[in-house]
C-alpha cells in the first residue's frame, strides 16, 4: 500500500495534540488558528479533490470525537474546505499553489468556509448581530490561520538553502 495514504494519518496525531494543548496559549482574544484546516488544505493540494475530501472529513470527524465538539460540524466545515482547496490541484497547478504565498490564499478562502460552516452548526447565538458573529467567528480565524500558513511556505524554503 502506498505511504501517501496513511502520511495524513501520521501527521494528524502530532497537529491535534498541537491544537488542543499549545494553540490555545496563543489565542487572541479567543481567536485560534487553525492547525487541521491547514493540513487538510496541503493535502489537498498535492494530492487532488477527492484525497483532500476524504481527509477533511476523517480529521474533522476524529477532531470532533477528541474534543468534544458537536459530531459532525467539524467533519462537515472540514469536507467542505477540503473538497475547495482541491480546485487548486492539478499537474500544472501544485507547485503554483503549494511552494508559494499563494497557499496562504487557498488557506484563507478555505478558513473562511470552514469558519462560517462550524460557525453556523456549533457557536452562532442567535441573539447576537449576523455581521459581527461572521467576523469574530469567521473572518477572523480565518486571518489568523492564513498567516500561521506562512510557515508551511517559509520553512521549506529556509531548509533548501541550508
Amino acid at each position: 500500500m502506498k505511504l501517501k495514504y496513511f502520511t495524513p494519518l501520521i501527521v494528524f496525531i502530532p497537529v491535534v495534540l498541537i491544537q488542543l494543548t499549545v494553540i490555545p496559549f496563543i489565542s487572541i482574544q479567543g481567536v485560534v488558528p487553525n492547525l487541521l484546516l491547514i493540513a487538510v488544505v496541503y493535502f489537498s493540494i498535492s494530492n487532488g479533490q477527492i484525497f483532500g475530501t476524504v481527509t477533511g472529513a476523517s480529521y474533522g470527524l476524529l477532531f470532533d470525537l477528541i474534543s468534544g465538539n458537536l459530531v459532525g460540524s467539524n467533519m462537515l466545515s472540514n469536507t467542505v474546505a477540503g473538497f475547495i482547496a482541491g480546485y487548486f490541484s492539478g499537474e500544472t497547478k501544485r507547485e503554483k499553489y503549494l511552494y508559494t504565498y499563494s497557499f496562504t490564499l487557498v488557506v484563507f478562502m478555505s478558513a473562511l468556509i470552514n469558519a462560517m460552516i462550524f460557525s453556523f452548526f456549533s457557536v452562532m447565538d442567535f441573539n447576537t448581530n449576523f455581521l459581527q458573529a461572521l467576523f469574530n467567528h469567521a473572518l477572523l480565524p480565518s486571518i489568523y490561520t492564513s498567516i500561521v500558513s506562512i510557515l508551511v511556505v517559509i520553512i521549506p524554503y529556509k531548509r533548501a538553502f541550508d
